[in-house]
């Protein structure tokens, strides 16, 4: 009738239940929207006040979401922490290898703090580096050159110069690159260092005032291991003593990089000699004293380690001895921190190095 209502049919829309598995994994975006869409429809009989029952259909579209949302945030967070770790790692290994300037340490003291007369020493090196050192005349030719640690300068080691200038002995107290007041900023655990020990032998062989057929060496921590592998090379050096040097950088890594870094050896310790190696374009995992304490008997080796040592692995001094030949000495106290032989027993550390020299040197 004109003016009258349309009626229209009213239509009960029945929601089928269905199993999740029929829409975990829609193929296309736009059919999913269409499905939800045509489905989210209410039921006209619902009686008032009674809540909407959820759609079983929406529901399941809701949980893949959620899951799919957890493994994308897991993803995420993972490729997050891949990123950091090799960001850490990597700025570890550049600080393992390197000793800026301004923050690294400089001698504040010279031999003549332990009344001992010297020279100022400086030898330039086969790749145009300048180093610095003290040349400490004793009352015999008979010459030691002393080598200082790891980030170590040359006044650490005047101890060791006042003892062997007591019992006559002259001494040479090197520098490192990348140390002191040197030239360079690298430090490769002996991979380049052993051109240093190069050119200071060349500055003794100079002098007439030192005996070139009685030249000893003393190193502490990384200089024992750089002094062994100078001396495997140069058959002249008589005698070596290593104090507290490591017997090979895999050996020690995990030992040190967790005293330096403060971070547990795995997983750092791996990552990080890879960037350290990267940075100086050469292998210093491969660094291994075992190897070059072999050749050097005939000549007599001293060897001393600390069992309180958390620098370097507290196995290298038997390590580097079980390596050597004879003759060979072995000093091991349980309770010695990392190069601390002279600090915690000045009286032993005086008779027995001294001695060994005296067997050998003289």
């Amino acid at each position: 009738m004109p003016g009258a209502g349309v009626l229209v049919p009213a239509f009960h829309v029945q929601v089928p239940q269905v199993p999740c598995s029929w829409v975990l994994f829609p193929e296309e975006r736009n059919l999913r929207t269409l499905e939800l869409r045509n489905l989210n429809v209410e039921p006209r009989n619902q009686n008032p006040g009674t809540p909407t029952p959820r759609n079983p259909v929406l529901q399941c579209f809701r949980m893949p979401n959620l899951r799919r949302l957890a493994l994308r945030s897991s993803a995420v967070l993972i490729v997050i922490a891949l990123i950091a770790f090799g960001w850490k790692t990597r700025v570890e290994g550049h600080k393992m290898i390197t000793n800026p300037r301004e923050t690294r340490k400089v001698a504040t003291v010279t031999p003549a703090s332990k009344e001992l007369d010297f020279e100022d020493a400086r030898v330039t090196t086969s790749d145009g580096l300048r180093l610095n050192g003290w040349f400490i005349p004793g009352s015999s030719a008979d010459t030691v050159m002393i080598v200082h640690g790891y980030k170590d300068q040359p006044g650490a080691v005047l101890g060791v110069a006042d003892v062997l200038h007591r019992h006559g002995y002259s001494s040479l107290v090197v520098g490192l690159r990348g140390h002191d007041v040197n030239d360079g900023d690298t430090i490769s655990f002996g991979l380049y260092e052993v051109r240093d020990l190069a050119a200071w032998y060349d500055y003794l062989h100079q002098r007439q005032d030192v005996d070139q057929a009685h030249i000893g060496l003393f190193g502490v921590s990384m200089g024992g291991s750089i002094g062994l592998r100078y001396a495997s090379q140069n058959s002249t050096i008589r005698a070596v003593i290593a104090d507290s040097a490591f017997s090979s950088v895999s050996d020690t890594a995990a030992t040190s990089i967790r005293f330096f870094t403060g971070l547990p050896a795995f997983p750092f310790a791996p990552a990080i000699v890879f960037w350290a190696e990267r940075e100086l374009g050469g292998s210093v995992s491969g660094l291994d004293a075992t190897t070059w304490i072999r050749t050097i008997a005939p000549r007599p080796v001293f060897l001393m380690q600390g069992g309180a040592d958390t620098v370097v692995s507290v196995t290298s001094g038997q390590r580097l001895y079980e390596a050597a030949g004879d003759p060979k000495e072995f000093w091991y106290e349980p309770t010695v921190k990392h190069a601390q032989f002279l600090k915690m027993m000045p009286e032993a550390f005086e008779t027995r190095v001294t001695g060994f020299l005296d067997r050998y040197l003289r």
